[in-house]
């Protein structure tokens, strides 16, 4: 009978969190959450109340994309975050699937690189079905209106994941310049491109 039920809770775990990984859609509201900085603090989404907007990035450690890009993230940090748009990096990993993800290495990569924005962990992998990311690295640009941040535009970074100097579309520089104008991004949705999570079954 145990056992009956230890195979039905994890087949209940596993449906739910394929459900929740529908997750958002351009121009639903974005759930909030409360996770632990790198710096041992906890960031929440409505700590940034006062900005523009949020460029929510699901990213990692080992994933070789995410390696990939990590430039390019702190570019987008350093260029935007003056503007109103400031990023705010998640690593949605499990670490006992996945050791180069845990938070000890998180800690490290971020002195490594001179990360300029927060690395936060989702820790029990709360957050990241809620959003739909189901790769490293999955960007979800947030839009703040009256203190309530609405998806605008969700997907890759670009659309040249090997040489940041042959990248001809910068999908997230696009869409936040669209917002900037007063318009809805177009696209508002691109195919991500990276590793896929390391969920705990």
């Amino acid at each position: 009978m145990k056992n009956l039920q230890s195979k039905l809770s994890g087949f209940l775990l596993i449906f739910s969190l394929a459900l929740n990984a529908q997750g958002l859609k351009p121009g639903d509201e974005a759930p909030s959450f409360s996770l632990l900085n790198v710096d041992g603090k906890m960031v929440s989404l409505s700590d940034y109340s006062n900005e523009k907007g949020v460029i929510v990035i699901f990213t990692c450690n080992h994933c070789p994309y995410s390696v990939a890009y990590e430039d390019r993230i702190i570019a987008l940090d350093k260029k935007y975050k003056p503007l109103g748009w400031p990023v705010v990096a998640i690593n949605p990993n499990d670490p006992a699937l996945q050791p180069a993800d845990s938070y000890d290495k998180m800690q490290e990569r971020a002195a490594e690189k001179g990360f300029t924005f927060p690395y936060l962990w989702d820790d029990g992998q709360k957050v990241f079905p809620q959003y739909g990311a189901t790769r490293t690295p999955h960007v979800f640009l947030l839009q703040n209106t009256d203190g309530k941040f609405f998806v605008r535009y969700i997907g890759a970074i670009d659309n040249n994941y090997e040489d940041a100097e042959k990248a001809d579309k910068k999908y997230v520089e696009e869409a936040i310049a669209a917002l900037q104008a007063g318009n809805y991004p177009s696209p508002d949705f691109t195919k991500a491109i990276g590793c896929s999570i390391k969920i705990k079954k």
